[in-house]
């Protein structure tokens, strides 16, 4: 009698009457194959492969090396069959596939809750820059970030909607670097406010003190106010709102930008036949736009292609309540009709982003 291990599994020998006895591990483990085929399908509902695949492509190994075995030890005999091997490797098997499960479950919690917060803040990150930016001008460049924002927080919810809850919160995460953008634009726009201001009250101070002495008329459009003043003798005879260029909130500095100019001008001509109804045409360019726009030139502020532009005037067809002109600044026709009467080629027009120094 002899006894040895072989693979694990205990094999005795007993040589009676001529015969080979073998006695082991024979039966292939059927019911717990069943197991770990239950528990991968169910780690791959869990979206094992996104949220836990190291997990999941060990499971999964370990089921194809055990069914390898177990296939190969059916084909052995009958009496030299051992699933030792297969049995080890389902239990490996078994055990990754519960860890995956149970993973993939945690992270995508995290994960959808991550995606939810994101969004959250971005919504409300947009709703308090949109509230800034009614308070103010309207700022171009700013509102195309926003709208990027805003359309960054639609393609984010519809993905959170679909299942895609990291592509959500790098969208969302998208969306609130164009409101640094926004950010940027605006702290520009309320530097760019603070260095003027003093520039923009001399020049409404002036213009008012000369209508006092001379007992002239002259006009002062406030854009942040969006209105227009009649001022007479010194004092404000009427007030009209007006309407300004599409990007109102900067000073003008080429053709095509959108902006009303800033500045002390006149008026040039008297336009009747305006396709804007009637219209009061001013000088811009004035020599200090022609040296701002030389200069900018010269840093490379704006391209050399670039053109100062012109045809900046007070016209009709307004009353839109926004700001929708190429730089012009627009009144009611009925509101046209009563400045003409008050102004002529020469009146003074002061234009300010804003001021709040009035007669």
């Amino acid at each position: 009698m002899k006894f040895g291990v072989v693979s694990k599994t205990i094999i005795f020998l007993s040589l009676t009457a001529g015969s080979l006895i073998i006695s082991g591990c024979d039966k292939p483990p059927e019911e717990l194959m069943t197991r770990t085929e239950a528990a991968l399908k169910k780690a791959r509902q869990s979206q094992a492969a996104k949220y836990a695949p190291d997990h999941l492509k060990k499971g999964v190994t370990h089921l194809d090396e055990a069914r390898l075995e177990v296939a190969r030890q059916k084909g052995r005999l009958a009496p030299l069959r051992n699933f030792d091997r297969s049995d080890s490797l389902l239990r490996l098997a078994l055990t990754e596939a519960i860890s995956a499960d149970s993973v993939a479950r945690v992270r995508k919690e995290n994960t959808v809750a991550s995606a939810e917060e994101e969004i959250q803040i971005l919504k409300k990150e947009l709703d308090a820059w949109r509230e800034a930016l009614d308070g103010t001008l309207v700022l171009y460049r700013a509102e195309k970030y926003w709208s990027a924002a805003s359309l960054d927080l639609s393609v984010s919810r519809n993905l959170y909607q679909s299942g895609e809850y990291e592509e959500a919160s790098q969208k969302a995460r998208d969306g609130r670097e164009d409101l640094d953008q926004v950010a940027a634009v605006y702290e520009e726009f309320s530097g760019d406010n603070s260095r003027m201001i003093k520039s923009w009250r001399e020049w409404v101070r002036e213009t008012v003190n000369h209508s006092k002495s001379a007992g002239t008329t002259a006009v002062i459009v406030d854009k942040m106010a969006h209105r227009l003043y009649l001022i007479k003798s010194g004092k404000i005879l009427h007030q009209y709102p007006c309407e300004l260029g599409y990007n109102s909130a900067r000073q003008k500095m080429v053709s095509g930008d959108g902006a009303t100019p800033e500045g002390k001008y006149v008026i040039t001509k008297v336009n009747n036949g305006s396709k804007f109804y009637r219209a009061l045409l001013i000088n811009y360019p004035n020599d200090k736009d022609r040296v701002r726009y030389s200069e900018n030139k010269r840093k490379g502020i704006i391209s050399r292609g670039a053109r100062i532009g012109g045809l900046i005037e007070i016209h009709g067809h307004g009353g839109r309540n926004e700001d929708w002109t190429d730089g012009c600044i627009a009144l009611t026709n009925q509101e046209m009709d009563h400045l003409m009467k008050y102004v002529t080629p020469g009146t003074p027009v002061v234009i300010v982003r804003k001021s709040d120094i009035w007669p």
